[in-house]
C-alpha cells in the first residue's frame, strides 16, 4: 500500500509520525508532502523523514489563496509520480482536491469547529473526515468519530515516555517548579482577526510569576528585549518533555493546551474562542485539567493561586489517569483505519464500539 501524507504544521508532524512509522513497519510505503511552516521541516529532519516541500505559510488572505493553488499543482505532480493508494492529512485541502483528480480515496482528520472555512473547501472532494467524538459539528455521512484527541496519537503512554534529561537543559532540579508561557502567532486561516496576550499582559504575567517560580517562554513571534531572557532554549522535539514536567502552562494557543492537559499539567488558556471549542470544553468540564479564562488579570491571579498549591501535579496526574482510561490509542486506531480502508469506514458506521479495542 502507498500512502501520501500531507502535513501543514509542526503539530501535524507529531500527529502523523507514529502512524507513518507503524505503516512502514507493516510494510507499507509512505511519502510526506509538507508546507514550510515554523519548525515543521526541522522536526521532519530530526525524525529522518523523507519529504517534499509543496508550499509556505502566509498571513495574508490573498497569499493563502495563491499558495493553495500552488500546493494543488505541486501535490498533483508528486501524486502522479508516487501513485498513492490513499491520501491522508489533517485539514488537508490540497490532498482532498488531488484525490479526486487521481481518483483515489482521501482521509482527513479534523479537530476544531473553528476550521469550518477550510472544511467547506475540501468536504466535497474528501472521502472521509475523522473527528474526535466531542467534535461539536455534524459533518454528514463522511464523518467518523473516535473517542480521543489527535494529541493522543503521540502523547498516549504507548508512544510517549518523558525524558527527565530535559530538566538539565532547562537548568532546573527534579523537584523545582517552573511555568511555561506559550504565545501564538495566530497565523492560521481560522485565527484571522484574533489577537492573543498584549505585550503589557505578557510583562505583567512574567513579573508576577517570577516571584514564585521559574518562568520559560515559548513564542511563535519575536519577543521584546526584556522578555527574551525568558525564551526557552531547547530542541523543538523536546517540548513535550518540558510540558510533562512543568507545574503550569499558560497560553493563548490551542494544540499545546491539549498536549499539556493530557500530560497531566495544569493549563490556563486565554483564547477568545476557547469556550466554543469542544475539546477545551471537555478537558475543563469533564476532566478538570484546564481552565478557560478570558480576562488577562484573572489569568495572573489564577496562576499565582495554582503555583502555590503543594500537591498540584499529583492531583493533575490522577485526573490524567481518568482521561486515559476513557480514551483510545489514536495511533493504533488511525493505522488500522488506513490499512483496512474502506472496510474500516463501514465497520465504524455499523459498530462504533469497535474502537474500544484500541484502548
Amino acid at each position: 500500500m502507498k500512502v501520501m501524507v500531507s502535513i501543514g504544521t509542526p503539530n501535524q508532524v507529531h500527529f502523523f509520525k507514529n502512524i507513518i512509522w507503524k505503516l512502514e513497519k507493516d510494510d507499507h510505503e509512505a511519502m510526506t508532502a509538507v508546507r514550510d511552516k515554523e519548525i515543521a521541516i526541522k522536526l521532519l529532519n530530526t525524525y529522518k523523514f523523507k519529504y517534499s516541500v509543496v508550499g509556505k505559510s502566509y498571513r495574508n488572505v490573498i497569499m493563502k489563496g495563491y499558495d493553495l493553488f500552488k500546493r494543488d499543482y505541486k501535490l498533483l505532480k508528486i501524486a502522479k509520480r508516487f501513485k498513492p493508494d490513499v491520501l491522508i492529512g489533517h485539514g488537508a485541502i490540497s490532498a482532498a482536491h488531488i484525490s479526486r483528480l487521481i481518483d483515489k480515496p482521501s482521509i482527513n482528520h479534523e479537530d476544531t469547529e473553528q476550521s469550518m472555512e477550510q472544511i467547506r473547501l475540501y468536504k466535497p472532494f474528501v472521502s472521509t473526515i475523522i473527528t474526535p467524538s466531542c467534535f461539536g459539528k455534524d459533518l454528514g455521512l463522511k464523518q467518523i468519530r473516535y473517542n480521543g484527541y489527535k494529541e493522543l496519537a503521540y502523547l498516549h503512554p504507548n508512544w510517549f515516555k518523558p525524558d527527565p534529561s530535559v530538566l538539565d537543559m532547562l537548568g532546573v532540579s527534579k523537584d523545582e517548579k517552573y511555568v511555561v508561557l506559550r504565545f501564538s502567532a495566530f497565523s492560521a486561516s481560522h485565527d484571522i482577526g484574533i489577537k492573543g496576550f498584549s505585550l503589557d499582559d505578557k510583562r505583567k504575567i512574567v513579573r508576577k510569576l517570577k516571584e514564585y517560580t521559574k518562568v520559560f517562554i515559548s513564542s511563535e513571534t519575536k519577543l521584546s528585549n526584556d522578555l527574551e531572557k525568558y525564551a526557552m532554549k531547547i530542541p523543538p522535539h523536546k517540548m513535550h518533555d518540558v510540558l510533562y514536567y512543568a507545574s503550569l502552562l499558560i497560553g493563548d494557543t490551542g494544540t499545546m493546551t491539549t498536549e499539556a492537559g493530557i500530560l497531566g499539567t495544569p493549563v490556563i488558556i486565554n483564547h477568545p474562542k476557547s469556550l466554543r471549542m469542544s475539546n477545551f470544553v471537555e478537558l475543563e468540564k469533564k476532566y478538570g485539567l484546564i481552565f478557560n479564562i478570558q480576562e488577562s488579570e484573572t489569568v495572573t491571579k489564577k496562576a499565582v493561586d495554582l503555583i502555590q498549591q503543594p500537591n498540584l501535579k499529583q492531583e493533575w496526574q490522577k485526573k490524567r489517569e481518568k482521561l486515559l482510561e476513557d480514551k483510545i490509542d489514536v495511533t493504533a486506531f488511525m493505522t488500522w483505519f488506513i490499512e483496512d480502508y474502506p472496510e474500516s469506514f463501514q465497520t465504524m458506521k455499523e459498530n462504533p464500539e469497535y474502537q474500544e479495542g484500541f484502548k
